[in-house]
């Protein structure tokens, strides 16, 4: 009988782990963070160019919105309805389609700050003959430029 005993030894289970396991929760983590840098760039709303420099910019906020009507106006002189490249005499008939029904009648351009002022010229133009009530000129803050005689005192008098 002793025999039987020792061949029938109980195997106890370890006890439970009190820690938690955050590896994958990491990875995944990891895995969204190289998602969301990869895609926030194509999220940019329409094309992008380098606009024109201000020293007192007013904030449009609505521009951002993502049923805003932008149009943009490149260095090479083509013009896009927020993504869609338009010609400025075909912009009239689109805007007036995408403001029927809206009661705020704002378009925002954005114009690059080397593009042909005629082309920005006709863009308005088209935009005011679809009725456009506000329109909206897109910039960016202008950063001050020391010089070094600037904070020197002035000469004698």
């Amino acid at each position: 009988m002793a025999e039987k005993k020792s061949n029938e030894t109980r195997f106890k289970a370890p006890p439970p782990v009190a820690d938690i396991n955050v590896t994958p929760m990491v990875d995944v983590m990891l895995v969204m963070l190289i998602i969301f840098m990869v895609i926030t760039p194509m999220l940019s709303k329409g094309v992008s160019v380098n606009l024109a420099k201000t020293q007192n910019p007013i904030a449009m906020q609505a521009a951002d919105k993502s049923d805003a009507i932008v149009i943009a106006v490149t260095q090479d002189g083509h013009s896009f309805l927020n993504t869609t490249k338009i010609k400025p005499e075909d912009l009239a008939p689109k805007v007036k389609d995408l403001l029927t029904g809206r009661t705020d009648r704002m378009v925002f351009v954005k114009s690059d700050m080397r593009a042909k002022y005629q082309v920005v010229l006709d863009v308005v133009q088209n935009l005011q003959a679809a009725g456009v009530d506000q329109l909206g000129l897109l910039t960016e803050q202008a950063q001050e430029r020391r010089r070094a005689g600037a904070s020197a005192p002035a000469g004698k008098q």
